[in-house]
């Protein structure tokens, strides 16, 4: 341990390479052209005292120091940034205290921008460019004087003006919850089908087009990014470089090799582990991955912890929203059709369809079993075919005394369910499509130990395999323990058999009814139509989640989309929980 420190201390002290002790790769020591001098010498008294500590009293086995993930204590702390890692945005919503929330830019985006020169005026022009003006008063097209035009009242919008500073964009401030439904409806003349309607949006129905909207929500709520403001220069850009693209307009991000530099630059201080998230982009390649991690052994770096934006299962949702994004259409119509045609579960499918799309043959010896019984008088033998590992990959049924017709039709039906079995579809899938269907033979069922009674020979076969296959003991009528010779009946079932009840029979003259014409819908449709329409609010909010810097995860505690990476896990920023990491 004391060479650990002693190389720590060539690292305060920018050493040459060949002064450390038994290191083929070297750290990165402090450069002092770019250290401020009293930080330097504070970080050269520690590495002295350390080292001098060690020699005179040992070190037992533990660390110096060490970094763990900061954010959700940095959250708490009240902190800008969280340590070395970069901001995550520049533009956040703060909780209060007393409930709600509030827009604030990073307080350091003021301080820096007066560090590089600029003035009181053009501070806050920049500022007012990334995080907005929270008015309506001087806003392009859409303003007070334009909404007047259209019929809102001085009381309306002194509404609107005092939800701005909450909103994150300008539609938020124009929702049926904020101006009232009775206004909608008596002063604007909407109806409630057609507000309440998923994805409307009050300032398209009153004749504003998505760029007079956009435009008047740049000066309303923002763009979330410094990139284009007034009066700030290009070469400044970088000095307010986030983890991730700022708003829907930003295009500058750092890149992963800055990562690594930052993390390589404290790490020669870091005795222990160093944690911090390295942040790639959807379309890093496995090389960028391998350069990465090469890069960080050159740096001498002890831990690395990757993470390439939409490598998470809530990769199918991204696909969607690239597809929603493409369409240009204003009927909200079209776009749950879109969505209908292109549904998130059967994008995540693709992968498993790809994998189990050549068919696992059986082996030309298997085991299996045959299983007599005879359904509503009629007889039937059900035997199986088995994988080495004990799971059934064929079937065969015969009915020796029906006709030629019937006997085809169950073998053909068998040789389907075998050849779905050999290309992957679980066994459960086929009992919960099959049990319970209904028709001749059908009744008592006699020869099997579980089953009494079936609704068809259909519904017998995917019962026995229910229970011997998966264990579905409740498909049958009677359960293991039933079968057991200590068992003699549970005390309910004896006094229910015991009881004697007297059942009245009353004779009810009854009115013919007259019958009404009722519109029919299927099940499917009626299925389809609510699962698009909760998919696409729920994409909605995902998308917005995503645009503000976050992950497009939903919170396990709060339920918000708060989310931002940190380290191998998610934090929320609205309440501090993380999805594992402290």
């Amino acid at each position: 341990m004391l060479r650990v420190i002693r190389n720590h201390r060539r690292a305060a002290y920018n050493a040459p390479s060949r002064d450390y002790e038994n290191l083929t790769i070297t750290p990165i020591g402090i450069n002092p052209a770019f250290c401020p001098s009293y930080l330097l010498k504070a970080a050269q008294e520690d590495a002295d005292l350390a080292l001098e500590l060690g020699e005179k009293h040992g070190f037992r086995n533990a660390q110096v120091t060490v970094i763990a993930p900061t954010g959700t204590i940095g959250l708490v702390m009240d902190c800008d940034t969280t340590g070395i890692e970069p901001d995550f945005a520049l533009v956040k919503f703060k909780k209060l205290a007393g409930g709600g929330y509030f827009k604030i830019i990073n307080q350091s985006v003021p301080y820096g921008l007066k560090k590089l020169g600029y003035s009181t005026s053009e501070i806050e022009a920049i500022v007012n460019y990334c995080k907005g003006h929270a008015t309506l008063n001087g806003a392009p097209i859409i303003n007070t004087q334009t909404l007047k035009e259209k019929g809102f009242t001085n009381e309306i919008l002194e509404k609107v003006e005092a939800s701005l500073p909450l909103a994150f964009d300008i539609n938020f401030a124009f929702n049926k919850f904020n101006l009232g439904e009775n206004f909608l409806i008596k002063n604007l003349g909407i109806t409630k089908e057609v507000f309440n309607a998923p994805g409307f949006s009050l300032l398209e129905h009153l004749g504003f087009t998505k760029e007079e909207i956009n435009k008047a929500n740049d000066y309303v709520c923002g763009t979330m990014t410094i990139e284009n403001a007034p009066f700030l220069k290009e070469k400044d850009y970088p000095v307010f470089d986030c983890a991730n693209k700022c708003g829907k307009y930003g295009k500058r991000f750092l890149s992963y090799e800055s990562h690594i530099h930052i993390m390589a630059a404290a790490q020669p201080f870091i005795s222990g582990a160093i944690s911090k998230t390295i942040n790639l982009p959807e379309e890093a390649t496995i090389e960028d991955i391998k350069d990465a991690y090469f890069l960080s052994w050159k740096m001498m770096i002890k831990a690395n912890a990757l993470y390439r934006d939409g490598s998470k299962l809530s990769q199918p949702l991204n696909s969607v929203l690239e597809l929603l994004n493409g369409i240009e259409v204003d009927d909200r119509d079209e776009i749950r059709e879109a969505m209908l045609s292109k549904d998130p579960v059967q994008i995540a499918e693709k992968v498993i369809t790809k994998y189990i799309s050549h068919r696992r043959k059986l082996p030309s010896r298997r085991a299996g079993y045959t299983q007599k019984a005879i359904v509503g008088g009629h007889k039937v033998y059900l035997r199986t075919g088995e994988y080495e590992d004990g799971q059934i990959g064929e079937i065969f049924i015969d009915m020796h005394k029906e006709g030629a017709a019937f006997r085809s039709l169950m073998n053909a039906f068998a040789i389907s369910v075998s050849l779905g079995l050999q290309h992957g579809v679980p066994l459960e899938e086929y009992v919960d499509a099959f049990t319970f269907f209904k028709f001749e033979p059908n009744g008592i069922v006699s020869g099997n130990k579980h089953i009494k009674m079936s609704t068809s020979v259909i519904d017998y076969i995917f019962r026995e395999l229910a229970i011997t296959y998966l264990g579905r003991y409740d498909l049958g009528q009677v359960s293991p323990e039933d079968l057991r010779g200590d068992e003699i009946g549970s005390k309910r079932a004896t006094a229910e058999s015991n009881s004697q009840e007297t059942i009245n029979f009353t004779t009810i003259t009854t009115e013919p009814v007259p019958k009404k014409e009722v519109e029919t819908i299927s099940y499917s449709q009626m299925i389809s139509k609510e699962r698009a329409t909760t998919s696409l609010a729920l994409l909605e909010e995902i998308k917005l989640a995503k645009i503000k810097g976050y992950t497009g995860d939903s919170c396990s505690e709060c339920g918000s989309f708060e989310m931002v990476r940190n380290g191998s896990c998610l934090k929320c920023m609205s309440c501090g929980a993380t999805t594992g990491c402290s």
